[in-house]
């Protein structure tokens, strides 16, 4: 193996190394994403850096808030970009009494100080602000995963 080819592969298992010593709050932040995006209850989590591809993991789906009632599935994933989670799987947020699927989350400039959710019939513009920290989420008995899905009769509180 050449110098050159060395020096490439420190590099890369530096890279590597640094970023898997991150909480994925940090990765968030890192990615110029809001580390209150997840909450605070994250068991682990697996982030591909190469196709983009994160995994959250939690013991179990949970509820919190951010400016709406919102539920976390066990598992939550997402291509994650700069700025953007694309393609959001596990994740539900509550509109109006109508449970929608969040498909995705973007941070198109961090000065405006807006976060913009997808929430397929719509984008909702949100304030930054309320990402700052992670939420705690609390897990319910018998809450429904309103992605159609029902995970262990947990169904979400009124």
């Amino acid at each position: 193996m050449g110098g050159q080819q060395l020096l490439i592969l420190t590099i890369f298992l530096c890279f590597s190394l640094s970023l898997s010593s991150l909480t994925v709050h940090e990765l968030l932040k890192k990615k110029g994403l809001p580390a209150g995006l997840l909450p605070k209850e994250v068991k682990s989590y697996d982030f591909n850096d190469e196709n983009g591809l994160l995994e959250v993991y939690l013991d179990g789906p949970c509820l919190t808030k951010f400016e709406n009632r919102v539920i976390f599935e066990s598992v939550v994933r997402a291509n994650l970009t700069y700025g953007e989670l694309m393609g959001v799987e596990g994740l539900t947020q509550e509109e109006l009494f109508i449970w929608l699927p969040v498909k995705e989350i973007t941070v198109f400039d961090p000065k405006s100080g807006i976060i913009l959710f997808d929430i397929g019939m719509a984008q909702k513009q949100l304030s930054l602000s309320l990402f700052e920290d992670p939420p705690s989420c609390k897990p319910q008995q018998g809450l429904i995963n309103y992605s159609g899905r029902k995970d262990k009769g947990f169904v979400a509180e009124r």
